[in-house]
C-alpha cells in the first residue's frame, strides 16, 4: 500500500490475451494505491482473502484519511501467482464492496505492464506492507 499525493499510469505493454484494450493513461491526486499480488494458495479460500484484503485496504485508507483507492495488480512480488481470472474477479469484488461503503475506487488496466508515476510523502503510514 502506498499513499500518493500524485499517482499516474500509462499503458506500456499488454501482457494478457483477452483483456480489455487500454491506450490512455490516467492521473490521480491524494489516493491510496493498493499494489496487490494474489498468490496460488489464495485460490483455496477466496472469501477469506477477499475479506482480509478489504479490511486492510479500508484500515490503511482511514489511517491516511483517504477515501479514494486505486487497485493495482502487482504480479511481481512472488513466484506464486493466482490465475489471472481469479485475481481480476477478486479486484472486481473488492471494488464493489469498497464502493458500497462510499469509497471512490479505480483499477489500473489489468493485464498490462504500466509506466507508473508515484509521488508519495515520507510519512509513517504512506507505505505499508501486509501478507495474508
Amino acid at each position: 500500500m502506498i499513499y500518493c499525493d500524485h499517482f499516474a499510469y500509462e499503458p506500456a505493454i499488454k501482457n494478457l490475451e483477452g483483456v480489455e484494450e487500454h491506450t490512455e493513461g490516467k492521473s490521480f491526486e491524494n489516493v491510496q494505491v493498493a499494489f496487490i499480488q494474489a498468490e496460488e494458495h489464495d485460490m483455496e479460500n477466496p472469501k477469506s482473502i477477499e475479506k482480509k484484503l478489504l479490511n486492510f485496504v479500508k484500515w490503511v485508507a482511514r489511517k491516511n484519511e483517504c477515501n479514494h483507492v486505486i487497485l493495482h495488480s502487482f504480479a511481481h512480488l512472488s513466484e506464486s501467482k493466482a490465475d489471472a481470472d481469479f485475481t481480476k474477479d477478486l479486484f472486481d469484488r473488492v471494488e464493489t464492496r469498497l464502493k458500497n461503503v462510499d469509497y471512490q475506487v479505480d483499477q489500473t488496466p489489468f493485464g498490462y505492464f504500466l509506466d507508473l508515476h508515484v509521488d508519495a510523502p515520507g510519512k509513517s503510514l504512506a507505505r505499508v506492507f501486509k501478507s495474508f
